[in-house]
């Protein structure tokens, strides 16, 4: 990977040009994140979209200097997000952060066919990538966000997404686990059954530029030791995997908030994955320095090819 850490990361985008589009810029946590990439050197130009009086009231309460940013009037939810989708098109922005706005309309506006932001074909998905002390690297869990109950063929299509971003971010061959309650196949767990296919899938070359391995636990997919403990052994990814591949949105968002909110020294980035574009998607509630990581893993993945 390309950097070590988040610090890491922000000290190797500081002064890079980023203009930030935010609809419902009315959010004291978005707008504190962008304070701290200001702060940190992340910031060039930015657009604040929502209702003007209460946009700038929060700009107040957070301190931010606003002598970078243009503001947008809007009051209506879904037309801020095709605003600030309507400025990346005109070449005003570099990327999209979310505010208070709901994540169907932000969704929406990404996904319009007439915004041509979305590949033809294309899944979009959530990627969080998390750093800690207590493993030797960086790792990403996918997908906590967007589709609920994928089927298997958009379970390849997630792991693509998240295999081609970490290719981005330096890793040639990321190594995928696909995370299940148990470790043997259990027709009576059907996460189990599509771990074993997209391990076959890979295999056979339809998921491509990694390795998939599974079904696995969350034990076996990070800790070599627990491993070995459950029989587990010459294999490329138990231990030591880059990618979490979670079975659908009840595991992989109560995992990522989860480890977030109690992870000692843990660190986050949430973006979403698939559009031509990147995109910050965190939680309303997650801390503003999830998001300022975010900025910093935009700012970098936007001129990576």
């Amino acid at each position: 990977m390309k950097f070590k850490s988040f610090a890491d990361l922000i000290e190797q985008v500081k002064g890079k040009s980023n203009r930030v589009v935010v609809p419902g810029a009315n959010n004291k946590e978005a707008l504190t994140a962008i304070k701290m990439a200001d702060q940190n050197g992340l910031i060039s130009h930015g657009i604040l979209i929502g209702p003007l009086a209460a946009v700038k009231q929060t700009v107040a309460e957070v301190g931010l200097d606003d002598s970078k940013f243009e503001f947008i009037d809007c009051e209506d939810v879904p037309t801020m997000c095709k605003l600030a989708v309507d400025q990346i098109l005109a070449g005003k922005g570099d990327f999209l952060i979310k505010g208070l706005v709901d994540t169907k309309y932000y969704m929406k506006a990404i996904l319009n066919k007439e915004a041509h932001l979305v590949p033809e074909g294309a899944l979009l998905s959530h990627f969080v990538l998390f750093s800690t002390p207590k493993y030797h690297k960086p790792f990403a869990v996918t997908d906590s966000a967007v589709v609920i109950a994928p089927t298997l063929e958009q379970k390849a299509k997630i792991i693509q997404n998240a295999v081609n971003t970490m290719h981005k971010l330096g890793l040639e061959t990321p190594k995928v686990s696909c995370v299940c309650p148990v470790e043997k196949v259990n027709e009576k767990i059907p996460s189990t059954v599509d771990a074993a296919a997209l391990a076959q899938m890979n295999a056979e070359g339809k998921i491509t530029g990694c390795t998939v391995e599974g079904p696995y636990d969350l034990y076996i997919s990070l800790s070599p030791e627990r491993a070995a403990e459950k029989g587990i052994k010459g294999k490329i990814v138990a231990g030591d995997a880059d990618i979490l591949m979670l079975p659908d949105l009840d595991a992989a968002n109560p995992l990522y908030k989860a480890l977030a909110f109690f992870g000692d020294h843990m660190e986050a980035a949430a973006v979403l994955v698939g559009p031509k574009i990147p995109v910050i998607l965190p939680s309303r509630a997650d801390d503003p320095k999830v998001k300022l990581n975010a900025i910093a893993l935009c700012s970098f993945l936007k001129d990576q090819k």
